[in-house]
């Protein structure tokens, strides 16, 4: 039984995005699609001595591209976003060693495209966390028309016997188009995660996952699902 997941690369996504990388055997960044604006693709929440605050990668105004093919020209967000993330973490526990992991892709000019920005941070951390799934990109695969039609297409490509959905795609996901190809549709739970030492008031889940490796650095799989 192999499983397979399929989403669109977000900007270092919370925990959630991580679970669900490790609990499949292929994950494909589903980037082929069109980038959505105020959305996770470009941006992300970390918490500071202030609250909650956005950390937003600037991509324009033009939304009419794929995710894969959006350029950042502004170069100063890379030293904007790592001075937020060192002004809000630098008491957490585990500052050092992560900053050790994190910041050098903060002074990596090289990287430009929305698409590998995020799926270098995502690598990056996986490995950290001892994920090891396999990455894909789907834009590496002639993929048919139709939203349904394109994830069935990638799972069949990648020999993947059951697909594992986010909970939001019941209200578009043609569940049928899978039976006829022999895949199962899984959806993916993400209620029941336990708090763990957070910086900087009440708790908060829906946050980078930044926050947690901060916090708890090696013991972060401790407040995980699938690790």
């Amino acid at each position: 039984m192999k499983k397979v997941a399929i989403l669109q690369s977000n900007y270092i996504p919370w925990k959630g995005y991580f679970d669900m990388i490790a609990s499949v055997d292929e994950f494909v960044f589903y980037d082929e699609v069109q980038f959505t604006k105020n959305d996770w693709r470009n941006r992300n929440k970390i918490k500071t001595p202030n609250g909650l605050n956005w950390l937003s990668i600037p991509v324009g105004s033009n939304i009419s591209r794929r995710i894969c093919d959006v350029e950042i020209t502004q170069p100063n967000w890379k030293r904007k976003h790592w001075r937020s993330i060192e002004v809000s973490y630098a008491k957490a526990p585990y500052f050092k060693e992560i900053s050790d992991l994190i910041k050098p892709l903060y002074a990596e000019d090289k990287l430009t495209n929305l698409s590998e920005i995020n799926t270098v941070f995502i690598k990056t951390i996986c490995a950290y966390l001892g994920i090891n799934t396999q990455f894909k990109n789907s834009q590496d695969f002639d993929l048919p028309i139709g939203k349904t039609k394109k994830l069935v297409s990638l799972c069949q490509a990648l020999n993947g016997s059951v697909y594992i959905s986010g909970p939001a795609a019941k209200d578009y996901l043609e569940v049928s188009l899978f039976n006829e190809a022999n895949i199962e549709v899984s959806w993916f739970d993400y209620s029941g995660y336990s708090e763990y030492p957070q910086l900087w008031g009440s708790f908060e889940h829906g946050v980078s996952i930044l926050d947690l490796l901060f916090n708890c650095g090696p013991n972060s799989p401790q407040y995980m699902k699938y690790i």
